[in-house]
């Protein structure tokens, strides 16, 4: 068993806030991780029927019967169940009372921000980041074959195919979970719509092009994008606004949480990816950029991702700041390393003078690199 990284911050919380809530995609490990955490807790699932029905029709005295210590997972199930808690943990300040937890992101934070504001510590559990997987030896040698398989782990603990794994995901909780948040007519287009956004994973969103090629309306579009990231198929990273130039790009660009779903929306089959396809390079950004957001959320930062672009072309694919500091990253699916590179990393640099910039660039190669004014890493040493 993988003991998540997440694992360390949520039991160093259980001590400062009376109720703590994980949340994160259907099968990311969120059940594993809290009853390895808090194996002294009572565990409830509110998927369970039974139990559903009794926590719905007769609330108060479920919660008098399981009033301490209980992890109630897919909480967002009993939507009543949330002000019950917020009187119980104000009448009683006891810490680490209630573990909560959800894989419907809207549902379960809208009852939280409702009914817990203030009482509630957040996380968020993603599949397995690269650093988990090379604790346990599970990471892939291959890059092509760590990008088709993805990250989740029943893959690696079942030893289930990918594209048998994602096709029963993809029919068994993304669309339910999808449906129970709207209610969508016609399926055939939302499924064709997702597609459509796998093929522009790692792109500037363009919302007008994507309804126009899906055959939906501008509000039907967004409305869509809003439901997978809801429900942790997708995110967008912003655009960095500032100072340095006044023509930038201000639109978002969109990345999937995992690049396993994300081959098999795309069709892609075993051995058939590789550095000739011609979306190799935005995989392979989707890729590093995903590993990005997971590490931040499994190690609790507060950190904002963005990228930069402006008209002429010249872009950063990911900045964050930090102690003052600008942290530029440039992603290239090459194995190799050409001084051309760095180009866009130099132009920023000078573009944000005098502010301090650390410049990084990650690669598809093996060989870590320390140039005297870059940091050059290999895709399986990200640590961020």
């Amino acid at each position: 068993m993988i003991q998540r990284t997440l694992h360390i911050d949520v039991l160093a919380q259980k001590s400062k806030y009376p109720v703590l809530a994980v949340t994160g995609p259907r099968q990311s490990g969120k059940t594993t991780l809290m009853k390895e955490a808090f194996k002294d807790y009572t565990y409830l699932s509110l998927e369970n029927p039974d139990i559903r029905e009794y926590a719905l029709q007769d609330t108060k005295g479920f919660l008098k019967e399981y009033n301490s210590f209980v992890i109630f997972d897919e909480a967002q199930r009993v939507p009543q169940l949330f002000s019950y808690l917020q009187d119980i943990v104000d009448r009683d300040k006891t810490m680490g009372r209630f573990i909560l937890s959800g894989s419907q992101n809207f549902h379960l934070l809208h009852n939280i921000t409702q009914s817990l504001s203030g009482r509630v510590a957040l996380f968020t559990l993603f599949p397995f980041d690269i650093e988990e997987m090379k604790k346990v030896n599970i990471l892939k040698e291959n890059l092509s074959e760590q990008i088709f398989t993805g990250a989740y782990p029943a893959i690696y603990d079942r030893d289930i195919h990918p594209t048998r794994y994602f096709k029963d995901y993809f029919d068994t909780y993304i669309k339910r979970d999808i449906t129970e948040l709207k209610n969508i007519h016609d399926m055939n287009t939302f499924v064709r719509f997702i597609r459509i956004c796998a093929s522009r994973a790692g792109q500037l969103l363009n919302y007008n092009d994507l309804a126009r090629d899906t055959g939906v309306s501008h509000t039907t579009c967004r409305q869509w994008l809003s439901l997978l990231e809801a429900s942790y198929i997708i995110f967008m990273l912003p655009p960095f606004f500032n100072n340095y130039s006044k023509r930038i790009i201000k639109s978002p660009k969109l990345y999937f949480y995992d690049t396993g779903l994300l081959c098999y929306l795309l069709n892609y089959k075993e051995n058939s990816l590789s550095p000739m396809e011609r979306s190799w390079g935005h995989l392979f950004e989707n890729f590093i950029v995903a590993e990005m957001q997971k590490q931040i959320a499994h190690k609790n930062l507060f950190r904002t991702l963005y990228f930069w672009r402006d008209s002429h072309g010249n872009e950063v694919d990911v900045l964050f700041i930090e102690n003052g500091k600008i942290n530029i990253f440039e992603i290239k699916a090459s194995t190799t390393v050409s001084s051309t590179m760095f180009k866009s990393l130099d132009y920023f640099t000078k573009l944000a003078d005098p502010n301090e910039v650390n410049r990084y660039l990650i690669y598809g190669g093996d060989t870590s690199q320390n140039r005297s004014n870059y940091a050059v890493l290999p895709w399986h040493t990200i640590s961020i």
